[in-house]
């Protein structure tokens, strides 16, 4: 008896290890396919990250090249301002607000040499380019144009603004 009990017992333990066996190669199985299937969306990833690595690097030199006629990116006018004691980024926002500040409801932006077509000629945009030329965008509403206006901070900080070019685009 004391024998059948040891037979079936060993019996018992083959089987359950056996169980245990093709239960833990089935398990590595299924986990061994997550991991594949992670590496393959792993190196898809990557080769995007590349891809927007090229577009990132092509981007920066697009932004570098558009920033290049800034006061902000031109060293030597930020260096003019600083030696005469003015904050660049200061002046900077203070011309563009006096420009600005200019748009009147009912009456022309007295720096647009041209008069309003179809309403009030009105300066939109403004871009310091250095220490001394500033490029404005202007519109009635229905015409456009652009100015090329120099630009003088005096001693007592009073900035005197003169037009040099201006273009108004024909109505399409």
């Amino acid at each position: 008896m004391r024998s059948r009990i040891f037979l079936y017992l060993f019996i018992f333990s083959v089987l359950f290890i056996l169980f245990q066996f093709m239960s833990a190669k089935k398990a590595e199985e299924f986990y061994e396919g997550k991991v594949e299937n992670l590496r393959t969306k792993l190196e898809e990833k990557e080769s995007e990250l590349k891809s927007k690595d090229v577009e990132k690097d092509s981007l920066i030199d697009r932004i570098l090249d558009l920033t290049y006629f800034s006061l902000e990116s031109d060293e030597e006018a930020i260096n003019y301002f600083e030696e005469q004691g003015y904050d660049a980024k200061k002046l900077e926002l203070t011309i563009s607000d006096q420009i600005i500040s200019q748009n009147k409801a009912g009456a022309d932006n007295p720096i647009v040499p041209f008069g309003g077509m179809e309403g009030n000629m009105a300066i939109n945009k403004v871009r310091l380019l250095n220490h001394k030329w500033i490029i404005a965008d202007f519109t009635d509403g229905v015409y456009w144009g652009q100015l090329f206006i120099i630009y003088d901070v005096r001693k007592d900080g009073v900035v005197d603004f003169e037009v040099e070019k201006s273009f108004l685009y024909p109505k399409n």
